[in-house]
């Protein structure tokens, strides 16, 4: 009878909560490096140590798997200081700062580049529309405080709002500087405040 514990596996080979781990780590790398449409699950399961049916078992395939790995990097996170231009502000130099400090710097631009004609992506519209519900959120409370237009178009003026993080990263290859987030949202809130009547 074997002296191992459930928990032991043969040598050379990742628990199952290392083996998970593992093989998101291995996704993202993957993704940054080659690209959705040359990411495969074979590369995946080489480079996170594993075996393919280690990862078939949890994933079906790798549009799944990839989702599941994007879904554990950092977004928009909620924040309410009681004024809508600070929430933004705060919300979005805290979002540039993750940004900058991990696997999204290089994810993210891959996956919006292979969008518009992949089709398979369009599993991760879902995903995008849910990470940025904390940005909704923000405008959504300066409409209710007044702040804001009451008749502000929720999505457009998220579009406004982080359209020049979009610019600069995917047309000018520039750093996203958490230095541009303050004069990016006065000049959007310029267009997007109550006037008066």
């Amino acid at each position: 009878m074997s002296s191992e514990s459930p928990n032991q596996t043969s040598a050379g080979r990742p628990r199952s909560e290392e083996a998970h781990k593992a093989i998101l780590d291995a996704t993202l790398a993957l993704l940054g490096e080659v690209g959705f449409s040359a990411l495969t699950v074979e590369g995946v399961a080489t480079r996170a140590g594993v075996g393919k049916a280690t990862i078939y078992r949890r994933w079906p395939s790798k549009l799944p798997l990839v989702i599941e790995a994007f879904g554990g990097l950092p977004g928009f996170e909620d924040v309410d200081t009681g004024e809508v231009s600070r929430d933004l502000k705060k919300m979005i130099r805290n979002y540039l700062d993750l940004f900058n400090s991990t696997q999204l710097a290089a994810v993210l631009p891959s996956l919006a580049g292979e969008r518009v004609h992949n089709d398979d992506l369009a599993g991760f519209d879902p995903v995008m529309l849910e990470r940025r519900q904390p940005l909704i959120r923000a405008l959504k409370r300066g409409v209710e405080r007044g702040e804001l237009a009451a008749d502000l178009d929720l999505d457009l003026a998220a579009d406004l709002i982080v359209g020049p993080i979009a610019v600069r990263l995917y047309f000018s290859g520039r750093i996203l500087n958490p230095k541009m987030v303050g004069p990016m949202v006065d000049m959007a809130l310029t267009g997007l405040r109550k006037q008066p009547s």
